[in-house]
């Protein structure tokens, strides 16, 4: 099902689908919540109530002109927000991209609105950090990001020649485009990069309280496996670490099966230690 929200004062466009545990699932750039359709349905065959929203600024949500509109606070609250819209109390949280990093972001802040966290591809802020110079080498896009109105140019250069060569799909690719040449949305999503330059800060990310899975491809060219192995050390939780070899960055499309199956297996866990707990209650 489609609807439109108001949510933290924009409207935000969301999917849902099935019934059971919430399960909130954030995309990254440059993507919508189409980016999840291959674990839509399996999550909701599953027996989970899927929430799959475009992030603001991207797909049909709103997207506000404020640079400042995008800074990780408020994209937090959004989260939140949503949740509140939908009379949900707490869910399983799956992120990709940009998604994990609001993810993360969640995990902290609001502890308390989350069960358990799956990390699709970017660790802990921190971790990211620490990341060393291959990390930094891998991520020069950030700063190529901050130059406004140049990036948008060159993103844009040779009909989309960029965005083409990223995409692990033509599908992917058209969708992309779809979104990002409708006026103002792309330098919306860059300003995901430009108002939150200070998670690269690591002092201001703090420890996770919360059970973790992280999972990273070996085809990832933008993000190392240290900056996901090394968030062990911010989960004060349990925290888990699975390597997918045979897919790049959006491994969520690229290794569907290995994804979720991993994703279900990590989430059925938390129904097992429900289960265990309703048994010990004393009647």
């Amino acid at each position: 099902m489609e609807q439109t929200l108001t949510v933290n004062g924009i409207a935000m466009h969301v999917v849902t689908d099935g019934e059971g545990p919430a399960v909130l699932l954030l995309h990254g750039f440059p993507d919508t919540h189409a980016v999840w359709r291959l674990q839509i349905d399996a999550l909701a065959a599953a027996g989970y109530r899927v929430i799959a929203p475009d992030l603001r600024g991207y797909g049909k949500t709103e997207a506000p002109a404020s640079e400042d509109g995008y800074a990780m606070e408020v994209l937090r609250a959004d989260m939140v927000a949503l949740l509140d819209a939908l009379g949900v109390e707490r869910a399983l949280l799956i992120g990709h991209d940009w998604g994990s990093v609001v993810g993360w972001n969640l995990c902290m802040y609001a502890p308390e609105r989350v069960e358990r966290f799956v990390a699709l591809s970017v660790g802990h802020p921190a971790a990211y950090t620490e990341g060393g110079p291959l990390q930094l080498l891998k991520g020069y896009y950030v700063l190529v990001f901050q130059l406004r109105g140049i990036a948008e140019s060159l993103i844009k250069a040779f009909d989309w020649h960029a965005l083409r060569g990223m995409a692990s799909t033509p599908r992917q690719f058209e969708e992309w485009r779809a979104h990002l040449d409708r006026p103002g949305r792309l330098t919306a999503d860059l300003n995901y990069y430009r108002a939150n330059l200070k998670m690269f800060n690591a002092s201001t990310w703090p420890t996770v309280n919360l059970p973790v899975l992280g999972i990273w491809s070996a085809g990832d060219v933008a993000l190392t496996e240290a900056q996901m192995r090394g968030s062990e050390k911010y989960v004060g939780d349990s925290f888990q670490y699975e390597r997918i070899e045979k897919a790049g960055h959006w491994l969520q499309l690229e290794a569907a099966p290995q994804v979720n199956a991993s994703i279900l297996k990590f989430l059925k866990a938390e129904q097992a230690v429900a289960q265990i707990a309703s048994r010990e209650t004393i009647p």
